[in-house]
């Protein structure tokens, strides 16, 4: 199969497929990852989920952040 055919055939996935299929292919770029990043991506979502649970940052969906980002 050529890129063509690959980007023909990916038309009739659906969003969420598509999303797992460009994952899939941006990961198969990764050949080596940095130590450490895969702690220090843990301790950055441990400590952004604290600043919410504490109150320290108030969360905001994805449509109130489209909504600001478009006016």
């Amino acid at each position: 199969m050529n890129i063509q055919q690959a980007i023909e055939n990916s038309r009739c996935l659906s969003a969420k497929e598509k999303a797992t299929l460009a994952h899939c292919l941006i990961s198969s770029l990764e050949t080596k990852q940095d130590e450490g990043v895969e702690q220090a991506w843990g301790e950055l979502a441990e400590k952004r989920f604290s600043d919410i649970v504490t109150g320290k940052v108030e969360p905001v969906s994805w449509n109130d952040l489209k909504k600001e980002i478009t006016e």
